[in-house]
């Protein structure tokens, strides 16, 4: 299969093709809940992105005064080809979402504690760039010794399996 998208991954069973994955996240929080997101970049940064770079590993979502969902500290490499036309790296990118879920995610992060993260970023079937972004509450030490515990017994399982047949 060719595609032009170079690096990006394509998740099975989907039209998407995954650009960054923020694999840390859920092993850091647990995720109580997931938005779709549109994002407002620049031409060079679309570019970019189809290359299949980026990185959402230290990238954080945070609402700001007038009411709109900011992507603070993503990574998208500058385009060589867009010479002065070129973004910064790390700018902080608008998300797009309804007013009902702004809402949603500002009341949570206020009255309950909670955390924006992005957790993956990628292209739809139609080609446009979304952010999936999880309200997710911090896991505790003890909740991820346990989590690389089911991991770590998953994994042998799988292969005591594939050695009985």
């Amino acid at each position: 299969m060719s595609s032009k998208s170079g690096g990006a991954k394509k998740k099975p069973g989907d039209g998407s093709k995954i650009i960054a994955d923020n694999r840390k996240a859920r092993f850091n929080y647990s995720i109580t809940e997931t938005f779709e997101a549109g994002i407002e970049l620049k031409g060079s940064e679309v570019k970019s992105l189809r290359t299949g770079q980026g990185s959402l590993n230290e990238a954080y979502a945070h609402a700001t005064r007038e009411g709109e969902i900011m992507l603070v500290n993503a990574y998208i490499p500058v385009y060589l080809q867009a010479n002065r036309f070129n973004h910064e790296t790390r700018r902080p990118r608008k998300l797009l979402l309804h007013r009902r879920e702004i809402d949603k995610l500002v009341a949570a992060v206020q009255r309950q504690g909670m955390t924006i993260v992005p957790l993956r970023m990628y292209f739809n079937d139609k080609g446009f760039v979304k952010v999936e972004i999880g309200l997710a509450q911090g896991k505790k030490l003890a909740d991820k010794r346990e989590t690389l515990k089911e991991r770590s017994w998953e994994r042998d399982k799988a292969r005591l399996m594939r050695e009985k047949g």
